[in-house]
């Protein structure tokens, strides 16, 4: 397998290909200095590094990948692009599968027409940020090895294109964290998963297991020295699909979850994308008093003249109404009462034109700022301050807004990706640096339901959440962090310092690079849960040739530690949809066949099933017979 990237993701996906899938992997990067050359010889654009590994290595190597052992240490290629001639070089038309992750959309274009050319049995696996763009790449790229190999059935054609995004893949886990601090959330088959964490109710108790259990957290959750999820919390540490036995014996430990299974509800559209301008906002609070005191006054009036002058009180208001706007005839000859009046009247008159004037210069400022970013309201409270709007953030923010949670945005850049939807959604949004002075305060994170600090850079986010915790100890942070080892000690001593708030530190590539590795692998991966620093995945296998799963019930077929059957999709092959996430659910009448949430243990796997599983990732490997003995 191939590996193409510029950035975190590539390493973790190809370390995740190599340790947990035991694939022989080639890592492409970019070449950041010159490459030595051959005397005499010209090197393509593209293959100036390979000369570092020798060529005569490569060919040795290659001549000998059949009898070396599965799996090791990805083999390290650096190039400046990946073109023709190092995808040749590379042996794409033998690999089983190619990853093009750079974070130029135009680079993994380029590079998937060139790979698809090459080897149209290739299977590909394209990042990429444009959803729709994607989709018709996908398309595309899927006709173009039917034609160039007309002997591939329909099932491997389902699985020869895959184009995903890191932001989509992360963005509901982060969206979550923001939430409720400990929910994570996956859709299916037009259905919502949601694992929750749950702590006992008392010590020595067992908390709810709920529909399924899917973990067990930390022992040293409480413990300010313990390592949360990191790999040396050993029996401490948590623990991924656990039986029956396992949780009962875990007392006083938290547990995640499945909590519940229905329809996701749709989020109003006008609430999402009004651009309509309320009334109210037209006039400022000033104006709006004003208005009423001049009514008030009005009314006073009004009564006076039908008190004072005995007349029909319709017809005192018309008096009333002539003296205001001074279109009435003088009160020479009336009484001294009908000529006060008057001249309250007329008072009252002078002052309504100022107050006018001030209104419609306030409805055409508003009116002119109405597609301009919102500020927070004064009043504005239990919202999710996010920090940083670019490709993760914009994805977060649309997240956030699908939940109906109010959002206040903060980013340095103008000009980022994220600051146009923020507008369109009519969500508040800052303008500046948020180690600034007085830029969170703006947010109103004092009155914060929690903070996500989603920025490019390691230090922003942890000077941001330094700084929020100070104006407001108590508040629910999440942090993204690319580095394990700042990641956890970051998150330990944020821990001890604020005992009784809940941190969180999450990396995209992390959290991305699961979803990568299956769809390389050829299988559909859902979605990945965190588990504190570990990640456990929702995928569907089928079920035919598979000897751990067919012939075997529900029961028979749960494997601790490595993978639970938590769906059954009953749809006929002929019928399925390759993707679960996108597929629409059944109607409210009759259920249309589809997955079963609901299974008894009994159950029977046949060969005809697809089934959807709660799998470790070397769970998965195993299920796909690429695990060592």
């Amino acid at each position: 397998m191939v590996v193409c990237g510029d950035d975190a993701l590539a390493h973790r996906l190809a370390t995740e290909l190599s340790d947990v899938y035991r694939e022989q992997v080639i890592l492409v990067v970019p070449d950041d200095g010159p490459a030595p050359r051959e005397p005499g010889r010209r090197v393509p654009r593209g293959l100036r590094a390979l000369t570092l590994f020798g060529r005569n290595a490569m060919t040795t190597d290659r001549t000998r990948s059949s009898a070396r052992p599965p799996g090791g240490t990805p083999r390290l290629v650096a190039a400046s692009e990946a073109d023709d001639a190092l995808l040749t070089a590379v042996g794409v038309q033998r690999a089983s599968a190619l990853a093009l992750v750079y974070e130029d959309d135009e680079a993994n274009i380029r590079a998937a027409l060139i790979a698809r050319r090459l080897n149209p049995r290739l299977r590909l696996v394209i990042r990429l940020y444009n959803r729709k763009l994607g989709q018709h790449l996908e398309e595309l790229l899927d006709q173009a090895a039917s034609v160039a190999a007309p002997e591939l059935g329909t099932g491997w054609l389902d699985a020869s294109t895959t184009v995903l995004s890191d932001a989509d893949t992360a963005a509901p886990a982060l969206a979550a964290t923001a939430v409720a601090g400990t929910s994570k959330v996956i859709h299916a088959d037009g259905l919502l998963l949601r694992a929750v964490e749950r702590t006992p109710p008392g010590r020595g108790e067992v908390a709810d297991t709920g529909l399924c259990t899917l973990a067990l957290l930390s022992a040293t959750s409480s413990d300010p020295a313990g390592n949360d999820g990191s790999d040396s919390s050993g029996d401490q540490g948590p623990q991924l699909l656990p039986d029956d036995q396992a949780v009962t014996a875990a007392t006083g430990r938290g547990i995640v979850a499945l909590e519940a299974v229905r329809h996701p509800t749709q989020a109003s559209p006008r609430r999402l994308s009004a651009t309509a301008l309320p009334v109210a906002s037209l006039f400022s609070r000033r104006v709006l008093w004003s208005f009423a005191a001049i009514v008030a006054a009005v009314a006073g009036l009004a009564v006076a003249a039908w008190v004072t002058t005995d007349t029909h009180p319709l017809n005192a208001v018309h008096l009333t109404l002539l003296d205001l706007f001074a279109i009435g005839d003088p009160a020479v000859d009336e009484s001294t009462d009908r000529q006060l009046l008057q001249l309250l009247a007329g008072f009252v008159g002078l002052l309504l034109l100022p107050l006018l004037v001030a209104g419609l210069l306030e409805a055409l400022g508003a009116f002119r700022t109405a597609t301009a970013l919102r500020r927070p309201p004064r009043g504005l409270s239990g919202h999710v301050v996010l920090l940083g709007l670019g490709k993760i953030g914009t994805r977060v923010l649309g997240r956030l807004r699908e939940l109906d949670i109010p959002v206040v945005c903060v980013e340095s850049d103008p000009e980022a990706r994220g600051v146009a939807l923020a507008r369109q959604l009519r969500v508040p949004v800052i303008l500046g640096d948020v180690t600034e002075e007085g830029v969170l305060e703006s947010a109103r994170v004092h009155r914060a339901h929690a903070l996500l600090a989603l920025t490019s850079t390691d230090t922003t986010n942890l000077e941001a959440a330094l700084y929020a915790r100070t104006v407001r100890p108590a508040l629910r942070v999440a942090l993204r962090l690319y580095d394990d080892d700042f990641a956890t000690a970051v998150y330990r001593t944020l821990r001890t310092t604020h005992p009784h708030a809940l941190t969180r530190s999450r990396s995209v590539s992390s959290l991305a690079a699961p979803a990568f590795a299956g769809a390389m692998m050829g299988r559909q991966i859902l979605g990945a849960i965190p588990v504190e620093r570990r990640v456990l995945l929702i995928a569907a296998l089928d079920v035919a040739g598979n000897p751990r799963l067919e012939g075997r019930t529900v029961a028979e077929a749960f494997r601790p530690g490595a993978w639970r059957v938590i769906a059954l999709d009953t749809t006929a092959p002929g019928e399925r949809s390759p993707d679960l996430s996108a597929r629409p659910s059944g109607s409210a009448g009759a259920r249309a066949p589809g997955l079963v949430w609901d299974l008894h243990p009994g159950q029977v796997l046949g060969p005809e099933d697809r089934v959807v599983l709660a799998t470790t990732r070397r769970g998965l490997a195993q299920l796909l017979g690429r695990a060592p003995r």
